[in-house]
C-alpha cells in the first residue's frame, strides 16, 4: 500500500524571498528533506537558524537548559495579540507562577470529571452524522463543531452568553489575517515593528476579548457551577508559593489560550485520524472490532479508555504523522553547542516536529501509517516524539486531549464505516497548525 499524504520537503536551497513565499503558503514547505536524515541542519535566511532533530540535543533545549531557549519572537508576534502573556507565551517567573496556579485545574480528578461532557458531544456528533450520511461530509468541519462543543462546555459550562459561532469565526478570522510569516519575521525584527496582518485582525481580536471579559465578569457575579468548569477553577487558582491569583486580563488570555488550542488541535487530530482510517480500511476494521466489543451501540466514556488500546495507538500514530503544532522555534539567549555545532546568542533554534516524527534515523518506515508502533508496551525514545512537547513546558492539557480524542474516535468507529469521497486527498498545510487543506471528505455508512 502507498503511504498517506505528506508535505513535499525542499530538496534545494531557497533564497530569502523564495523561503518567505513558501512559508506564507505552508510553513512546512521550507523544511529540507535532509532534515529527515540528519540530526541537525543549519543555515541563514535573514537570521542564523538551526533545525534540531536529535533527541539528546532536544533534551538540552527543552529541559536541561530551558531558560536559555525562550520562545522565538516570531511565535510571540503571531500569538501574543490574541492570547497575551498567557501560559503559552510567558517566560521565566511569569510563566512559572501561572503554571503552578493552573496545574490543579488539569489534575487527574478534574480531567476525569469532564468525561461526561466529551461523551455528550460524541453522542451529538453521532446524531449529526447519521442525519447527514446520505452525502459525503467534510469531517474536519464536523470535528471542529464537536471539539468546540467540548471546549466551550468544559471551559464555560455552555455559558448562555458565550456565542460559539461568533467566537469560532473570530478565531478563524484572526488566524487567516495574522497567522502568516512576514519579511520582518524572516529578518528577526522585534515584535513592535508593524505587520500587515495586525490591522486586518483587529476586529476579530476585539470580539474575542470582549466576549471573554464579559463571560468572566458574569461568572464572578453568578458564582461557580455545581460541577466546577475550567473558568471556575481558574478564578480560584492560586500560586501555592506566592498566593498570587490571575487578574481579569490574565484570566482572559489563558481562557482564550485554552479555547483556541483546546479545540483546534483535537479537531485536527480527529480529522487526520479519520482520513488515515479511510485510507487504510484494515486498520479501520480492526479498530471497529475493538470499539464494538467494548461499546456495543453506545458512545464511549472515560471508563472505557483502558479497554481501547488500538484506538489509542491510532491517535498516537496520527499525532506522529500529522502533529498539530508541527514546527516550533526558540531563540538562544546564550552561546551553546548542539550536536557539536556552535549556537550563538540570538540564533533561532527550530524544532521541526514534522521532520522529527518522520526521521529515518529514529523511525522504521517513517512515512507509513502503522499504529502497531505504539502497542505492546513499546515507547519511542524520549524527545523523539513530541506531539505535546516535553520538559517543564509540556502541554498542560495533554491528558484531557488524549481522553477526548480516544472517546470521540471510538464512538465514531463503533457506529460508522468511513470511506474516501475525494478526487484529491487533503493537503497538509501549516500556518499556525497543520490543517487538511481542502477538508477531509468522507462517506459515512452505518455498521
Amino acid at each position: 500500500m502507498s503511504n498517506p499524504v505528506r508535505v513535499p520537503l525542499v530538496t534545494r536551497p531557497l533564497s530569502l524571498m523564495q523561503s518567505l513565499s513558501a512559508a506564507r503558503r505552508n510553513v512546512l514547505s521550507i523544511l529540507p528533506e535532509i532534515a529527515t536524515r540528519q540530526p541537525m541542519v543549519s543555515g541563514r535566511v535573514g537570521i542564523r537558524w538551526h533545525m534540531v532533530m536529535d533527541p539528546a540535543a532536544l533534551r538540552q533545549v527543552m529541559r536541561d537548559r530551558l531558560p536559555d531557549y525562550p520562545k522565538s519572537p516570531v511565535t510571540k508576534t503571531l500569538l501574543k495579540p490574541a492570547i497575551g502573556n498567557s501560559l503559552f507565551i510567558a517566560e521565566d517567573a511569569h510563566w512559572q507562577w501561572q503554571r503552578r496556579a493552573a496545574a490543579p485545574a488539569f489534575s487527574v480528578r478534574n480531567v476525569r470529571a469532564q468525561g461526561p461532557v466529551i461523551t455528550r458531544a460524541a453522542e451529538a456528533t453521532l446524531a449529526r452524522i447519521k442525519a447527514g450520511q446520505a452525502a459525503p461530509m467534510n469531517m474536519f468541519d464536523e470535528m471542529v463543531s464537536t471539539t468546540f462543543q467540548v471546549i466551550s462546555d468544559v471551559t464555560l459550562s455552555g455559558e448562555s452568553g458565550f456565542d460559539r459561532d461568533v467566537v469560532h469565526k473570530a478565531i478563524d478570522d484572526y488566524i487567516a489575517a495574522a497567522g502568516r510569516i512576514t519579511l520582518a519575521d524572516m529578518f528577526g525584527l522585534p515584535g513592535w515593528v508593524p505587520r500587515g496582518g495586525w490591522f486586518r485582525s483587529r476586529r476579530a481580536l476585539r470580539t474575542m476579548r470582549k466576549i471573554a471579559d464579559t463571560t468572566i465578569e458574569a461568572r464572578r457575579i453568578s458564582g461557580p457551577q455545581a460541577v466546577p468548569d475550567l473558568l471556575d477553577l481558574l478564578l480560584n487558582a492560586t500560586d501555592p508559593e506566592t498566593g498570587r491569583q490571575m487578574s481579569t486580563a490574565e484570566l482572559r488570555d489563558n481562557l482564550l489560550t485554552f479555547i483556541v488550542a483546546g479545540h483546534e488541535t483535537t479537531a485536527l487530530t480527529l480529522s487526520w485520524a479519520l482520513y488515515l482510517c479511510a485510507f487504510d480500511q484494515s486498520v479501520q476494521s480492526k479498530a471497529r472490532e475493538e470499539a464494538a466489543a467494548v461499546l456495543g451501540n453506545r458512545a464511549a466514556t472515560q471508563d472505557d479508555l483502558g479497554a481501547l488500546p488500538y484506538i489509542t495507538a491510532i491517535i498516537e500514530e496520527t499525532l506522529r504523522l500529522y502533529p498539530p503544532a508541527a514546527l516550533v522555534s526558540r531563540t538562544a539567549r546564550k552561546p551553546d553547542r548542539l550536536c557539536g555545532r556552535e549556537i550563538r546568542k540570538g540564533d533561532t533554534v527550530m524544532i521541526p516536529i514534522y521532520a522529527l516524527h518522520r526521521s529515518h534515523m529514529l523511525w522504521d518506515d517513517p512515512d507509513s501509517f502503522q499504529p502497531d508502533r505504539f502497542l505492546g508496551g513499546t515507547k519511542p525514545e524520549r524527545f523523539a516524539y513530541l506531539p505535546f512537547g516535553d520538559g517543564p513546558r509540556v502541554c498542560i492539557g495533554q491528558s484531557f486531549a488524549m481522553q477526548e480524542a480516544v472517546i470521540i474516535l471510538a464512538s465514531l468507529l463503533a457506529h460508522f464505516r468511513f470511506e474516501c469521497a475525494w478526487d484529491n486527498p487533503p493537503k497538509p498545510v501549516m500556518l499556525l497548525t497543520l490543517r487538511p487543506e481542502g477538508g477531509v471528505w468522507l462517506k459515512a455508512s452505518p455498521v
